[in-house]
């Protein structure tokens, strides 16, 4: 595979699983995350840690069969964050770590069990979605099928459930209750809110299930196998999911402020296809006169391509994405303050300054 995108459906298992290898050099973390991370030992901690996780999800995408593996490593090969490991791996230092801040092999499973999770829901959103790309590459089901990408995805629960076997019940469990609030959250964003019902409550609840809810695994995993104290477990899983929310509602706003398409999309892709994030949401639910023809803009997909500009100028100086920065700003505020019960020092540090790069990266 020479690229996202590039290598034909006929491409050998064997050179996927060589290039995949390559995407990373080891002097370097495989996530892209951004100037939150760590440097010093625990830096160099993580960046191990990470290439150890790189190499597992590797190995986990790879089939006997040439086209399943390239189907299971496109959206890896497209890049990503890999926000889900980094905060596994994090937790983890709270725990049982080596001199040299290496972790237990059961950590750098859990983090690979998370990160195939999240990839899993990909492929299958994209079809729900309708979307043509992914992270700035063709999605699976623009470049193949929805039959590819929907049995991709459930190849990926697949191979994350193997793994799983060998963390334990309790693991299995806690994934299945994630898994469980994944779907609930997919279900109640397809019907949207009841009758009666508060959109921006509704909103706001669906962010917390299909994204919170696996963010607060991931770090509730890195804590748990790293036999970090359970009072430490727990506020870290709740760290995890607020910060989780956050992350999702900055990516939402960087859809409307970014001027170069920094999130793998263009700018507005939201607006077009008529998805109302919380910006949106706060314009249809407002009366303020200053806003009159923004909700009369975004009451459904905005499609005419000088309205669909109209429309992003309007939401960009508009009261409504300073309300939704505001709680963005809340959601970072409130996990920065589970972090009273993690013990001082560059750990703590480094979730701190999450929260910071959560809120500053939209601006």
């Amino acid at each position: 595979m020479t690229g996202a995108g590039t290598t034909s459906a006929r491409g050998g298992g064997s050179e996927t699983q060589r290039d995949t290898q390559l995407w990373h050099r080891p002097s370097t973390p495989p996530s892209t995350i951004g100037p939150w991370l760590p440097e010093g030992e625990l830096g160099l901690a993580l960046s191990a840690a990470l290439l150890r996780v790189e190499s597992a999800l590797v190995t986990a995408v790879a089939s006997d069969h040439s086209f399943v593996s390239e189907a299971a490593g496109h959206l890896m090969a497209a890049g990503g964050k890999r926000f889900r490991p980094m905060l596994a791996l994090l937790a983890a230092q709270l725990g049982d770590a080596g001199p040299d801040g290496e972790v237990a092999d059961e950590v750098v499973a859990a983090a690979v069990v998370c990160e195939l999770t999240h990839l899993a829901t990909l492929y299958h959103d994209d079809v729900m979605d309708e979307a043509s790309v992914r992270r700035g590459a063709p999605s699976a089901n623009s470049r193949w099928t929805n039959s590819v990408a929907i049995l991709t995805g459930d190849f990926l629960f697949a191979r994350a459930s193997d793994l799983l076997a060998d963390l334990g019940p309790e693991a299995v469990r806690v994934q299945a209750k994630t898994f469980e609030r994944l779907v609930t959250g997919q279900l109640r964003e397809t019907v949207g809110a009841g009758p009666g019902e508060d959109r921006i409550d509704h909103y706001l609840g669906v962010l917390a299930d299909k994204t919170g809810s696996l963010v607060a695994t991931s770090a509730r995993f890195g804590a748990t196998f790293a036999g970090a104290p359970a009072e430490l477990v727990t506020a870290l899983t709740a760290f995890g999911e607020e910060v989780g929310v956050a992350f999702q509602l900055s990516d939402d706003l960087i859809d409307i402020v970014s001027e170069g398409g920094t999130s793998g999309k263009l700018p507005g892709t939201d607006l077009r296809e008529g998805i109302a994030t919380l910006p949106v949401l706060f314009a249809l639910a407002g009366d303020d006169p200053a806003e009159a023809r923004l909700r009369e803009l975004v009451a459904g997909p905005v499609v005419d391509d000088a309205e669909h500009a109209e429309a992003l100028a309007l939401l960009r100086s508009s009261a409504s994405l300073a309300r939704a920065t505001a709680v963005l700003n809340d959601y970072a505020d409130r996990a920065r303050a589970r972090l009273d019960a993690v013990p001082e020092g560059p750990v703590r540090e480094a979730l701190s300054a999450l929260c910071t790069y959560v809120v500053t990266r939209t601006s």
